[in-house]
């Protein structure tokens, strides 16, 4: 006789149990949808509002219903996994400068969002996870199919992890919990079976508060719940390929990638559940990176003698990978620019010779910086090293940087 199959409560239950096996905080159920959110998805990509994120836009059908990831989606597991944890230095919310040990407001760091603390690709640490619940999932109903996604599917994760009972979708758009707080990663796995779905979060518990619209340091948020990622801190310095516009660069203040602001002021966030964040300095496996940044922050000096292979070498299997070296480097010079001093100028110097133009652009605007907060003129060696950058400079992007300074 056949081994009976598991009832879908039965499955759901060995689900839940494996996804807290693996370090997951919070497990729910929610029904494959069509989404309620789409059309306000519509309308914020016809706002312009996703800036270069053009895959939007590319995907747009598949936002409509889970099945646009998973065909014939019946049921989506929604997981949250926490962020790494170790002690941050003091922050100041207005993104400006943070003094170092003495007191002076001087440093030659950046400071990198709470998420990336580990060093370790948040990718490449949950989604082996998820393959094990999918293989799970297989074995529990051999005629299932499961696909597991962390943020790189055309899935509205948020909307499906309030279905699923997580939480609420806050003012500043992360998903909010009263418990966690919302320093964690949102996961799905996507299954073609029934399973039981739990209670939708409804209640919004953020109230009359704006902290998190208030504190933004580029007022990228238009409205509550509607980000302008084209102003927004994290956007600027990890997904966009562009120079940064003028008018953002001193609002960016130290954050040389991403941004926790809205994050920091949440008072959702003061006092999370001790099982939302991992253990000091790893992740909930107790991954360690050497690119671990140290307590939230990144040497920028150093930053400006890795040629490309290098880079890689050091941040292949990091969240900065995202960036690119060129990126990471143009927020280099951005941070430099609003808090150094001429300790700083000689990474600035290296950085006009970089075979990349937008890093060169974004040291010429860090050295002009750091001259007009200077009570004395710029070295000799500085003002000679833009004059002959003038004379065989051919990028536009550049030149503008040059330009307006002449004379």
């Amino acid at each position: 006789m056949p081994l009976s199959k598991p009832a879908p409560d039965a499955i759901a239950a060995a689900i839940r149990a494996d996804a807290l096996a693996e370090g997951f905080i919070a497990c729910g159920f929610a029904p494959a949808l069509d989404s309620a959110g789409f059309s306000d998805l519509v309308e914020w990509i016809e706002a312009g509002f996703a800036a270069e994120m053009t895959y939007f836009a590319d995907r747009l059908d598949a936002y409509r219903h889970p099945s646009g990831v998973l065909p014939g989606a019946r049921s989506v597991v929604v997981l949250a996994y926490p962020y790494p944890a170790t002690d941050p230095i003091p922050p100041d919310l207005t993104g400006s400068k943070i003094a170092d040990g003495n007191g002076t407001g001087i440093t030659i760091h950046g400071r990198v969002a709470r998420y990336t603390w580990s060093g370790a690709d948040y990718h490449d640490v949950i989604h082996p996870k998820l393959k094990r619940i999918c293989r799970s999932i297989k074995q529990l109903s051999p005629e299932a199919h499961a696909r597991g996604i962390v943020d790189t599917a055309p899935m509205m994760e948020r909307e499906v992890a309030q279905l699923a009972g997580l939480g609420w979708r806050g003012k500043n758009t992360l998903l909010l919990s009263r418990t966690l707080g919302s320093y964690f990663f949102l996961a799905c796995v996507l299954v073609d079976i029934e399973l039981p779905s739990d209670t939708p979060f409804e209640t919004d518990h953020c109230g009359t508060c704006t902290a998190c619209l208030d504190a933004c340091p580029t007022d990228a948020f238009v409205a509550p719940h509607v980000l302008d990622a084209s102003k927004c801190i994290s956007f600027l310095t990890i997904e966009s390929r562009e120079l940064i516009p003028e008018s953002l660069r001193h609002d960016i203040g130290d954050w040389v990638f991403g941004c926790d602001v809205c994050q920091e002021v949440c008072p959702w966030n003061r006092k999370p559940s001790r099982r939302a964040i991992a253990a000091e300095g790893s992740d909930a496996s107790g991954h360690q990176s050497a690119a671990q940044p140290s307590r939230g922050r990144m040497q920028l000096a150093e930053l400006f003698w890795l040629d490309e292979d290098s880079f890689r070498e050091r941040f292949r299997k990091t969240p900065m990978w995202r960036t690119r070296r060129r990126g990471l480097l143009r927020n280099a010079a951005i941070v430099l620019g609003n808090t150094g001093t001429f300790d700083c100028l000689s990474p600035l110097l290296s950085g006009l010779q970089d075979t990349e133009p937008m890093v060169r652009a974004a040291c010429v605007w860090a050295i002009f910086q750091i001259g007009e907060r200077s009570p004395l003129p710029l070295p000799d060696h500085v003002a000679n090293a833009l004059d002959q950058l003038r004379r065989v400079e051919s990028q536009a992007m550049v030149l503008a940087e040059l330009e307006p300074r002449q004379g």
